[in-house]
């Protein structure tokens, strides 16, 4: 069975989400607001095997600085780190030139 746990909350406020907790993930994912994972738990369920890989879009820092946990994972092959960009479909863009367009 394979899970796939997707984070895109509104920023109601900054708790953090436990990943410390989490058990046989498949596939992780944030694309919502970086505070709310703990990345050294992050990096450490991915360097244990606990979660297989993650794609994370947004950061607690941003730009995520270079002593980050997320760049000291051992496999680089379990991560995709993207600079903040999953908003920027071709779609999404088009709509945000509309909108202003129209504004």
């Amino acid at each position: 069975m394979s899970i796939l746990i997707i984070l895109g909350p509104p920023p109601v406020d900054e708790e953090q989400a436990p990943v410390s907790n989490t058990r046989n993930i498949s596939i992780f994912a944030n694309v919502g607001r970086g505070p709310i994972v703990v990345e050294k738990d992050l990096a450490k369920a991915l360097d244990e095997g606990r979660i297989m890989a993650a794609g994370i879009d947004v950061y607690k820092q941003e730009p995520l600085p270079k002593t980050s946990p997320l760049l000291q994972i051992l496999d680089r092959d379990r991560i995709i780190l993207t600079p903040h960009v999953a908003w920027g479909s071709v779609e999404a863009r088009n709509r945000l030139v509309g909108d202003i367009a129209l504004s």
